[in-house]
């Protein structure tokens, strides 16, 4: 089926208690008990127990994605639903890693998930973690090593927009005999589909676009059953990082129309990025649907379309990007992407993280911009008029 259609449909059916035409909201902790329970695995999450287990909305929310991310040929491939991005990041770390254990990364990555790597699990459990440009297979194959267990890369990378070559870092992963995790929450399932070119596992922070109104948190891992249930029952069940119902059922809600949306954020962001790219007021511009971006080409081949997500500066000091997001009118200076509004954030170029951004990201910082459903017209006058305040008319 078709995206459209399976945003739709997938994981919906007709109540059977109400005869209603959508899932209902099931606002419930426990779940009825069989007339003998004393057999019952109370860590069990195959039958409705305790929503810690597993909930309706949620199981729901996970057929939809597991469907979504299949293009409908679902399999054996399952989704875990957790409560964020970030525990679906944690999940999987949990998951599938030990004492000694290491683990190659993106150096350009989710904060969160640069400091689980390179602080936490190292502190706390001996867990060991090499930072790499994911955008070289040839890199990630030099820093693997006997005890390397998982590669994980982030494709779009927050913030560059650097692209990495599923396909290939898959089989370097392969051949090591490690799994491939892919965070892909920048290109979500309608723009690539990650399992389908050699990934193990599937990471989205459902928070940002599979949601898309910046209502509700939550986050997933996606793949094959035999690893899903693992995440299930190690972090889901014994760590208790769920969902919460009201959340699986805004974001089955607000799946419905993304792959609408994500036509109109990919179409409003390459407007968007090629006006900024022509404007001598603005510095850089990183996003994938220009010639000028390193992986262009790959991303052409790899994704149906460039995303809603760009990065840029303006000709300044620090002081002048701050200056310039504070006279925006329409687009609004937060923090998160995905949303139905447009959201910027500035971030400057000399933090610890910074050192592995691209020489512009540095000298500049940058401006994270997430295109939101508004007329790009109003979008591209709402930039110019901000940058005239800044820094005057071009």
């Amino acid at each position: 089926m078709h995206d459209e259609t399976l945003s739709v449909h997938a994981g919906n059916a007709v109540d059977p208690g109400t005869g209603a035409i959508r899932r209902p909201l099931v606002m419930a902790n426990s779940y009825a008990l069989p007339a003998d329970p004393s057999e019952l695995d109370w860590s069990d999450f195959s039958t409705p127990l305790y929503t810690r287990n597993g909930g309706a909305n949620q199981g729901w929310l996970e057929e939809k994605l597991a469907l979504l991310e299949t293009a409908g040929e679902r399999g054996d491939v399952d989704a875990v639903a957790l409560a964020s991005g970030v525990a679906a990041i944690h999940a999987l770390f949990f998951t599938f890693l030990r004492t000694g254990d290491h683990v190659v990364c993106s150096d350009v990555t989710y904060v969160a998930t640069r400091r689980l790597l390179t602080e936490l699990l190292p502190a706390k459990y001996g867990i060991t973690a090499t930072l790499v440009d994911s955008s070289d297979p040839e890199a990630v194959r030099a820093a693997i090593r006997p005890t390397t267990r998982l590669v994980h890369v982030e494709t779009p990378a927050n913030p560059t927009t650097r692209i990495t070559d599923v396909e290939a870092v898959a089989a370097v992963a392969h051949e090591a005999g490690a799994l491939l995790s892919v965070d892909a929450t920048f290109a979500t399932p309608v723009l690539q589909r990650p399992l389908a070119l050699g990934a193990d596992l599937v990471v989205h922070s459902l928070t940002k676009y599979i949601n898309g109104h910046g209502d509700a948190m939550g986050g997933a891992v996606i793949g094959d059953r035999s690893l899903t249930d693992r995440i299930r029952a190690d972090a889901q069940v014994d760590v208790g990082g769920v969902i919460s119902p009201f959340h699986a059922w805004l974001i089955m809600r607000g799946a419905v129309t993304l792959p609408l949306r994500m036509r109109q954020h990919c179409a409003s962001a390459q407007v968007l990025a090629e006006g900024l790219a022509a404007d001598p007021r603005v510095a850089y511009v990183a996003y994938p649907g220009l010639p000028s971006h390193p992986q262009h080409a790959l991303a052409a081949r790899t994704m149906t379309g460039f995303g809603g997500m760009l990065a840029f500066a303006v000709r300044g000091d620090s002081d002048a990007q701050n200056r310039f997001v504070a006279a925006l009118r329409v687009i609004t200076s937060a923090v998160s992407l995905g949303h139905d509004e447009s959201l910027i954030v500035h971030v400057a170029g000399d933090g610890e993280r910074a050192r592995s951004l691209p020489e512009e990201f540095r000298r500049w910082g940058h401006l994270r911009f997430s295109v939101g459903l508004e007329h790009p017209d109003d979008l591209v006058a709402d930039l110019d008029q901000a940058l005239t305040a800044t820094l005057g008319p071009r």
